[in-house]
């Protein structure tokens, strides 16, 4: 690792005061190499990270930050909280912000409506995640089925041949000869 590599996470004490070598580092002339560190877990932003203080939400869905006080108070967008119950605010609590402004301003939707659309979408997308769960699923057990099938259609014996009566109005002739 070069010195300038930086990561985010606990157990960062290097070039920090008071941080010296810790258990298991080599020391000179000992013969023993320093243990290496486990690697720190790396935090990964989505844009469904709360990130964002309300007055940083606000600035960027261009609404006061008492009207996304009202619009968590109503069910509208809730955003996740800290330890101190203060809000955070996702990439996506952003758009879902700049949608709702745009069902009022533009379409002229009473927050109520706007509050049934938003609920109507989430079950929307519930049941598409559901439908996709239930394919991949479908999907599995037919693939389960044809080698199921496969493997019983492997063990048949291929010296027998399946019997067949005869029709009562055939007048078909078979000659069998023994292979040699």
């Amino acid at each position: 690792m070069s010195p300038d590599d930086t990561t985010i996470g606990p157990g960062l004490g290097d070039g920090l005061p008071g941080a010296g070598p810790g258990p298991g580092t080599g020391l000179p002339g000992t013969g023993r190499r320093p243990r290496r560190a486990a690697p720190q877990p790396q935090y990964v932003l989505t844009e469904e990270t709360p990130v964002y203080v309300i007055s940083v939400a606000a600035e960027l869905s261009g609404l006061h930050p008492q009207t996304l006080r009202q619009y968590d108070r109503l069910g509208l967008v809730c955003p996740d909280r800290t330890a101190g119950r203060g809000r955070r605010y996702s990439a996506r609590d952003i758009q879902q912000l700049r949608e709702v402004q745009r069902l009022s301003q533009d379409e002229g939707i009473n927050l109520a409506g706007i509050k049934r659309i938003i609920e109507l979408e989430n079950q929307v997308t519930a049941l598409q995640s559901r439908i996709a769960e239930l394919a991949d699923s479908l999907e599995g057990a037919a693939t389960t089925l044809q080698q199921r099938e496969a493997t019983i259609h492997a063990s048949y014996r291929r010296d027998l041949v399946p019997y067949q009566p005869p029709t009562p109005h055939s007048s078909a002739l078979v000659v069998w000869r023994p292979k040699r």
